[in-house]
């Protein structure tokens, strides 16, 4: 069987990663989650992920911040690795803006699972 891929959960509340990763390792997931865009980067630094949920609104540095910051990695594995935004309050946001900020794809919250998991495998089967 092949390996099984990793997935960074970057989100702020517990209930939603407790969520996703239920639904995920159910698919043989491997998942990391962490609470702002800043660990995200730290985790990044230390070891390589297949894809990224993140959260748009989180403390210390937010989703598109960060988004942004992983795009300006000199590394191509960690720069070009799919990112997809987890947000509430996407009418804030056009999908322009988010293009923009390097992300691949939008989930809106409440988070509907099947959609999760048919964008999550859209994205690592590529």
């Amino acid at each position: 069987m092949s390996e099984s891929k990793k997935i960074l959960v970057a989100e702020d509340s517990s209930v939603i990663i407790n969520l996703t990763k239920n639904v995920l390792m159910f698919e043989n997931y491997q998942i990391t989650s962490v609470k702002n865009g800043k660990q995200v980067l730290e985790k990044l630094n230390k070891e390589d992920f297949d894809l990224i949920l993140m959260d748009i609104n989180m403390p210390t540095m937010d989703g598109i911040e960060c988004t942004k910051a992983i795009r300006k990695i000199t590394d191509p594995k960690k720069s070009e690795i799919p990112v997809i935004a987890i947000t509430g309050n996407y009418k804030n946001y056009t999908l322009d803006d988010f293009k923009q900020a390097g992300l691949n794809d939008y989930l809106q919250k409440p988070l509907d699972y099947d959609l999760l998991l048919s964008t999550v495998k859209k994205h690592l089967n590529k």
